[in-house]
């Protein structure tokens, strides 16, 4: 049981046994359906917490030369790449930590391909496309919108695979079903299914959230395993971010003040919305607050959550509660490991909360604690 009136604030808080309940129920996926699921950092990439995960899963995905990098020191595995762009001063860097590379354009691909046969370890190369098709509603996530620069429509794409493609890789959902899967399954066959006896392998991108407690698993692994046996040859790839952390921690925070204007309170915490859970004013979405009531009870104290930057938009409400709140108070925002360490930012310099590790025997370890030389180092 944790004791909250214990914990610094503010804090990122992990729970391994959250975690490893999720890693357990992929790693099922994995195995059942005989597929190959592996970590995309985008969403997690907490590398203190790596040895935990590479108990049930081995491989990462990577966006970047940095996150390429930190896939083969970490995880100890070169990662599968893939970025809307690469560069000539990056390139180097990205082949030597890359066992797997995805060309968002055939002209990257005719750029770089040749580079890749130099490789002293060998690197299998694919092309991203798009299908053309998305559940995606928040057109900030979705990458299939008209004019969209990721991936290869069939249009663009003709009718053959250039010399030395092995895989297609396709992303196009965010917190989605498998029967979103399903559905965009069938726009890729229609458009590219052509194109699958040709290649090695097929990745299916981020998105899936099997481990949300309304997804169908069951129907996941059936949809997979029909999959394979229409195309036996290929090896399918899926890369989920937020699956992995999903609901796996919180993030701790404390009440600094309290403000009354035109009848409207407003508690200031010592976390920031822009800085810290960024996600939430640009998907928009609320969080969860533990204790507290998701909207307003006539009758029972309500304040708006304000954030500790000199952004204006800096807060969200209202949230009532059973009592008034004082200063000092704990204010435990919901389900904040996933996208949200990894976008955070020192913006007016604030404090970095704390990455925290509570473990299964019950104990605290502080796995990162940020300072001022931390922010400053940041500048010029």
């Amino acid at each position: 049981m944790i004791d909250f009136a214990l914990l610094p604030s503010p804090a990122y808080m992990l729970e391994e046994s959250l975690l490893r309940r999720n890693l357990a129920l992929i790693r099922s996926v994995k195995e059942r359906a005989k597929v190959n699921i592996i970590l995309a950092f985008k969403a997690f990439a907490l590398w203190k917490a790596f040895p935990i995960i590479r108990e049930y899963v081995l491989c990462s995905t990577a966006s970047s030369p940095w996150e390429a990098q930190l896939a083969l020191e970490e995880m100890g595995s070169r990662a599968h790449t893939y970025s809307p762009a690469y560069t000539e001063k990056d390139f180097s860097i990205i082949k030597a930590c890359s066992s797997h590379i995805t060309f968002n354009s055939l002209s990257q691909f005719h750029r770089f391909y040749k580079d890749t046969l130099n490789s002293p370890s060998r690197i299998s190369c694919g092309l991203r496309i798009n299908p053309e098709y998305s559940e995606v509603t928040a057109d900030l996530y979705n990458p299939t919108a008209p004019g969209s620069r990721l991936g290869i429509i069939r249009e663009e794409l003709g009718g053959c695979l250039p010399e030395g493609v092995e895989g297609l890789h396709f992303h196009t959902l965010c917190e989605s079903s498998s029967y979103a899967l399903e559905n965009t399954l069938q726009h890729v066959e229609a458009k590219f299914g052509d194109l699958l006896p040709r290649v090695q392998w097929l990745n299916m991108g981020g998105g899936h959230l099997m481990t949300r407690s309304d997804y169908d698993v069951e129907h996941l692994i059936r949809l997979l395993k029909d999959f394979k046996k229409k195309y036996p040859h290929l090896e399918i790839i899926l890369e989920p971010g937020a699956a992995f952390v999903w609901q796996t921690g919180f993030l701790v925070s404390s009440v600094v003040d309290l403000i009354k204007n035109k009848g409207i309170k407003t508690a200031i915490l010592d976390v920031s919305f822009t800085c810290h859970m960024p996600d939430c004013l640009e998907m928009p979405y609320k969080p969860v607050v533990r204790g507290a009531y998701q909207e307003a009870i006539a009758g029972k104290p309500t304040y708006r959550l304000g954030g500790n930057s000199c952004l204006s938009g800096d807060y969200m409400g209202d949230w009532s509660f059973d009592k008034e709140l004082q200063i000092g108070d704990k204010i435990i925002f919901e389900d904040m490991i996933h996208y949200t360490i990894v976008k955070t930012t020192m913006f007016n310099g604030i404090q970095h909360p704390d990455l925290c590790l509570w473990k299964e025997d019950n104990s605290l370890e502080t796995l990162r604690r940020f300072e001022y030389k931390d922010y400053k180092n940041r500048m010029a």
